[in-house]
């Protein structure tokens, strides 16, 4: 965020958030600092500050003592807010200066917040939170969680906006014309699926594919079978009627983005005999498919299995394959004497099927109406609009060759189409009024919980408990039940994804023959494959679930002695004994130069440039993520690192290189924060492979904080990160947290709300679902104030 934002920001809210009564002794009050600061205050800067920054001196181009009047100083919003985030961040005084006591450091925020940005500890702020659209997640699941339809947004929709690093950010999720124009198309084609307009159909049964295992062989799964072994998977299926049914396999072929020459034969039976087989191999086609007739009788004992047979080999050095089973359906009996609805059916008529008398028409539909508008509209729907949604089912139905589906899909598509549905607003008693702080309802509670958790609406029992206004006093047993809902896997895909751009590995460009010192480009990219990289970021992301749902420190993510892998990714990282391409939980050996966020391949991957690594990006990447402190923007016009390895430096250790490259006054001091470690992980190359050597020259990782703490390697790093800088990695998991939570970036005046979060958890063993739970009961998550007009000048 600028300054000049900040600036504003400071001159306004501070007075927004003073009651009248407070505001008529903001005089006294400021009399009060005034004596504070000169005789409590000014000493401890003057002893810790003025030998840098003040009596003459001016390093930074950073003055404290350049003020005419007491009023004036204690009004320069931007100076203050400067030495309040570096003293926050222990950053000043330097490493080698003299340090204040924490006595005296706790002293000086306290009175930073409480006299300059004129914080209430025991009221924060909850900030302002600007209404927005759901995202392309949060309106894929969505539609998913409200009527069972998997809809491609990616296809429907343009790429959202990100600020802060999130794509929740309110700011930045605005709706166009265009889009909206999107959206109508969205919801009419969604409903169409929705909603039967033809009557009962010939039953479609989906079987559970996750249940399928070898019977000798558990770990044998339909998620991924090898063409190089014979295997054979089984599942049971109940069969309600006796018929003549029509299977259907929906597969896809993964492992290598280039062709190879590897084969198989995939098989489908039941009950020991094969139904139908074919040939697969090297296919890059999104979707597969086979299916045949079978004849079944009703009951429970049917032996359904998918098998393998091996066929040719790859070639040397192509990559070997798989497949992937995506879906398993079921139509029968196809002779007709069984007709129902679709299971998607039951998503707008749970109860039964559409009644044919007219006098029960308006009952069933107003009910089936209310319920499903009280869901898209995460609150129950007012009369009104229910009317409204009532006569436009029944105009629609009362049209030629029109029937009660036809006026129900007409309104669900209203609905679909309505801001009620697209836009995440919150009711406030007194909109206008910034001043105001209120709770938030219940209702609005859920929500903010489910998208938070689930980038969904709320469920029945969210809504249930919002409507008995329960919500608020049972919200860590509803964390607790929504962490366990693999609905969860969403917040940790979509989080992770962006806090350390996870989602970013299958598809950030490496130049993998320059990398990896190959001639030919396909076995480059088949020797680091799709493949890999998505494996990589499961990594990370089974990784931060462990940590979290196991109720984990939440510093084990930077010190584990373990992590998540399947065979390919084991063999990358050369960890022995794994085998098989499911992900699962691996002790590490300390011989494996692994373990932690900043030895996996995601973090070394997004933080490298094509050609080589970064230890300013991976420097940076620490600083702003995991310890909550950015380095401000580069100067303009920096030359590349490049340039200093030229002529008589071209041999030099990158250490040196590095040391040259920031010999600029206006560069050094941020390079002192980022270079050390970023150098400390110079033993992963771009694509996260150890390496003892760079263009020759042995590899210094020796190192040391800008903050005093000095390190050997990465790991020793990471150990530094974890006890020594502890708070500052809480605080900003803290931060990012809340930050994709509340969709707003985080200000000044949330420092109460995060230092209260922090001090929670670490007094309950630091856990990572303490910081959960802190953020779901702090003020910015449960209240609100009117949105106002901040930005007006007048």
């Amino acid at each position: 965020m600028t300054r000049l934002f900040h600036s504003k920001l400071f001159r306004v809210i501070p007075v927004f958030i003073l009651s009248g009564a407070e505001f008529l002794t903001l005089g006294v009050g400021r009399a009060a600092d005034d004596k504070d600061f000169t005789d409590k205050l000014e000493p401890v800067i003057s002893k810790y500050c003025y030998d840098c920054h003040g009596d003459g001196s001016d390093k930074g181009d950073f003055v404290m003592d350049d003020y005419d009047t007491l009023d004036e100083h204690l009004g320069n919003m931007g100076m203050w807010y400067d030495v309040w985030k570096n003293l926050r961040s222990n950053l000043m005084p330097p490493a080698d200066k003299k340090q204040p006591s924490d006595e005296d450091r706790a002293k000086m925020l306290a009175f930073i917040e409480r006299a300059v940005f004129k914080i209430d500890p025991n009221n924060p702020d909850p900030g302002l939170v600007t209404i927005r659209r759901l995202n392309r997640e949060e309106y894929r699941h969505t539609i998913k969680d409200l009527l069972g339809i998997n809809f491609d947004v990616d296809d429907a929709f343009p790429v959202d906006d990100t600020g802060y690093g999130f794509d929740t950010i309110g700011a930045v999720l605005s709706i166009s014309p265009l889009l909206m124009e999107k959206y109508v198309e969205a919801a009419t084609d969604i409903v169409a699926k929705a909603v039967p307009l033809n009557g009962p159909q010939i039953p479609t049964h989906w079987f559970d594919a996750k249940s399928f295992r070898g019977k000798d062989k558990p770990n044998h799964k339909l998620d991924w079978i090898p063409l190089e072994s014979n295997r054979k998977i089984y599942g049971k299926r109940w069969v309600n009627y006796d018929g003549e049914y029509l299977v259907r396999v929906d597969f896809k072929i993964s492992g290598s983005a280039a062709a190879t020459n590897q084969s198989g034969t995939l098989k489908f039976g039941v009950d020991g005999k094969d139904l139908i087989s074919r040939k697969v191999g090297w296919d890059n086609t999104k979707s597969l498919s086979f299916q045949t007739k079978v004849k079944l009788k009703k009951g429970n004992g049917h032996d359904f299995y998918i098998s393998m047979e091996a066929g040719d080999p790859p070639n040397k050095g192509e990559n070997k394959i798989a497949v992937q089973i995506r879906s398993i359906r079921m139509t029968g009996p196809l002779d007709g004497s069984v007709k129902t609805y679709p299971h998607e059916f039951r998503y707008v008529f749970p109860d039964k099927s559409p009644p044919q008398k007219a006098q029960e028409k308006d009952v069933y539909r107003e009910k089936v109406l209310r319920r499903f508008a009280s869901k898209a509209f995460r609150r129950p729907v007012d009369q009104a609009t229910l009317d409204r949604l009532v006569k436009l089912s029944r105009a629609v139905e009362s049209q030629p060759g029109m029937r009660l589906e036809h006026g129900i899909a007409q309104a669900l598509t209203a609905i679909l189409a309505s801001p009620r549905f697209l836009m995440r607003a919150e009711i406030q008693p007194e909109p206008n009024d910034s001043g105001k702080i209120v709770s938030l309802d219940e209702y609005a509670l859920a929500s903010r919980l489910s998208y938070f958790l689930w980038s969904s609406c709320p469920d029945d029992e969210l809504l249930r408990l919002a409507g008995e206004g329960k919500l608020r006093k049972n919200i860590r047993k509803q964390v607790d039940r929504m962490l366990k809902d693999a609905k969860s896997e969403r917040f940790v895909k979509n989080f992770v994804g962006q806090w350390l751009q996870a989602r970013d590995v299958p598809t950030i460009h490496i130049d993998v023959r320059r990398v990896l010192k190959k001639k030919d480009l396909a076995e480059a990219l088949r020797t680091f494959s799709v493949p890999l990289r998505k494996s990589m970021q499961q990594e990370t992301e089974k990784f931060f679930a462990h940590v979290l749902k196991k109720n984990r420190p939440a510093t084990e993510l930077l010190t584990a002695n373990y992590t998540f892998l399947d065979e390919r990714l084991a063999k990358w990282y050369g960890v022995d004994g794994v085998k098989g391409g499911h992900m699962r939980k691996v002790d590490l050996p300390a011989s494996a130069g692994r373990g932690g966020l900043l030895r996996q391949g995601t973090f070394l991957v997004v933080t490298s440039n094509p050609t080589r690594t970064s230890p300013v990006k991976r420097g940076l990447f620490v600083l702003e993520n995991l310890l909550a402190t950015p380095a401000p923007p580069a100067v303009p016009d920096v030359p590349p690192l490049e340039d200093s390895q030229k002529g008589k430096n071209k041999n030099l250790p990158l250490k040196e290189i590095l040391r040259l490259h920031s010999l600029d006054p206006l560069c050094a001091s941020c390079h002192a924060k980022m270079d050390p470690i970023g150098l400390a992980l110079e033993n992963y190359n771009p694509v996260g492979l150890w390496r003892e050597k760079y263009r020759g020259q042995a590899i210094e990782t020796e190192g040391q904080l800008i903050t005093g703490e000095k390190f050997k390697n990465a790991a020793e790093l990471s150990q530094v990160l974890a006890k020594s800088r502890y708070r500052d990695f809480h605080r900003a998991l803290t931060e990012k947290l809340m930050t994709y939570a509340l969709g707003r970036g985080m200000e000044y005046y949330d420092a109460p709300s995060i230092d209260k979060i922090i001090k929670n958890m670490e007094s309950r063993g630091a856990k990572l679902k303490e910081i959960l739970y802190g953020i779901v009961e702090s003020a910015p998550f449960q209240k609100r104030r009117g949105d106002g007009d901040l930005f007006d000048d007048k």
